[in-house]
């Protein structure tokens, strides 16, 4: 999910509202966080929905709608979002991918944890604060100073 103006860091200046968000969306449509990553002006998640649904566009429309509302309305709008009674906070679009095999996870995981470090935020993983890369390491998956340096950058998949 990326802001609508990616030069804006509203997604770490408000992770508090972001995080209730997600918790309100979660009580009303339960999903998993497999691994997730919050940079100043987009997210990359990787989550498990229940069995008996697919439905994930409902709770991302939620939780973009949710952290929207609790912003104050300073954004610059388009006569289009305005037309459409929009807010200018996320772009309309994102990318989307379901995970097919045990080794597209693992990549995409790996991803998602040193999303940080490619976007040149810190100079190693464990210090980006807004990550589920602690939980891997209280968990004992990961090592703290997993991926030490950019000639180790994990990449997305094809």
């Amino acid at each position: 999910m990326n802001l609508l103006e990616r030069q804006r860091t509203l997604l770490t200046d408000h992770i508090d509202l972001l995080r209730d968000s997600v918790r309100r969306v979660k009580r009303l449509y339960p999903f998993h966080i497999d691994a997730w990553v919050v940079l100043p002006d987009h997210l990359h998640c990787v989550m498990t929905l229940p069995p008996d649904t697919d439905d994930y566009p409902v709770r991302w429309r939620l939780i973009k709608l949710l952290f929207s509302k609790g912003l104050p309305r300073t954004e610059r709008l388009s006569a289009t979002r305005r037309k459409r009674s929009e807010r200018g906070i996320w772009q309309r679009r994102y990318w989307e991918h379901t995970i097919t095999t045990e080794l597209d996870y693992a990549k995409h995981i790996d991803y998602i944890h040193v999303n940080p470090l490619k976007h040149g935020y810190v100079k190693q993983v464990k210090d980006w604060p807004y990550s589920t890369f602690h939980r891997y390491v209280r968990d004992g998956l990961l090592a703290a100073d997993w991926c030490g340096d950019m000639g180790d950058l994990p990449t997305v998949p094809d």
